[in-house]
């Protein structure tokens, strides 16, 4: 599949290659990003400046997602692809290196961060857990590198960047201090959140919560009958009163694992279904990061209490 999906992006560089080379640079910026954190933090910086085509949308997976031929004729005729990396993309990345050689620049968000700043994982290709934007001072270090990055491709409107850049940080000062609040009416013997896969570490460890996910870091990786054993007495030892689906991954395993304690005996409630590796319907509070992300924190904070 990946092979047949390189022949087709070789031969559409043929075709379209003298077209970049006599682009107008009067024209806006043609930005492709792949999921839809990105895509609403790269829109909240670069406004109609920029003309930005989000490859995943709301309810994508990123770990199993796989280009379409639509895909490929965005990316070509892209000026700058913006990524998470770490592996979030599967096979994408070895696509966007690729491109790199055909004077397409490929930046990947995650090489903003600090390694002593993301969370290892022994089970995950890459060694580091990719969802990097459930951390909040993550996510402003990311606004502060997209700024840098944009300027860098397009200079003439730097100041612009700058200056949608600095309003977006406030908003994200603003929400961080938000969320803490929130999460300070919930006793911290009852931050346990369980839930579909692995994608809150980073939460977990910038707000005080336990987290542990049924699946693991990649929802490519199935939850076995002793994963859900393993987890269902964690839940009846822990009194955990709630556990959560995710939006981008089926909701059977968490009912699978709702069942298991049931029958043990124990009660345990679907608290909720949080998003995680995608946000909400375009055009909703959900549809932004930052929409998400107090939507998320009052879901759990409700359950659980």
């Amino acid at each position: 599949m990946i092979k047949q999906f390189l022949t087709v992006l070789a031969f559409t560089f043929f075709f379209i290659s003298c077209k970049k080379e006599n682009k107008n640079d009067n024209k806006k910026l043609n930005v492709v990003t792949t999921t839809s954190m990105i895509t609403d933090l790269v829109k909240n910086i670069g406004g109609n400046l920029i003309e930005i085509n989000g490859l995943m949308g709301s309810g994508i997976d990123p770990h199993l997602y796989k280009a379409s031929e639509g895909d490929v004729s965005k990316l070509v005729n892209a000026d700058v692809i913006f990524y998470n990396g770490l592996h979030l993309e599967g096979k994408l990345v070895e696509v966007f290196e690729k491109m790199g050689h055909q004077n397409i620049k490929t930046i990947a968000i995650g090489e903003s961060l600090e390694k002593n700043t993301l969370i290892g994982s022994d089970y995950f290709a890459s060694n580091y857990d990719p969802h990097i934007w459930f951390s909040v001072e993550n996510w402003k270090t990311i606004t502060k590198f997209v700024i840098k990055k944009l300027i860098e491709v397009d200079p003439k409107n730097a100041k612009a960047f700058e200056a949608n850049g600095k309003e977006y940080l406030a908003q994200l000062e603003a929400l961080e201090a938000k969320l803490k609040n929130t999460i300070a009416t919930l006793p911290k013997e009852k931050r346990i959140l369980v839930t579909a896969h692995d994608a809150f570490s980073y939460f977990g460890k910038a707000y005080g919560f336990t987290v542990v996910g049924l699946q693991g870091l990649s929802t490519a990786t199935e939850a076995g009958v002793q994963d859900v054993q393993k987890l269902a007495k964690f839940i009846i030892e822990k009194e955990v009163k709630a556990i959560f689906v995710e939006s981008s991954v089926p909701k059977r395993t968490i009912e699978a694992l709702q069942a298991a304690v049931e029958s043990k005996d124990h009660k345990v409630t679907i608290g909720g279904t949080l998003f995680s590796d995608a946000l909400g319907n375009a055009n909703t509070k959900e549809g932004t990061y930052i929409g998400m992300f107090e939507y998320n924190v009052n879901t759990i904070i409700n359950a659980l209490k």
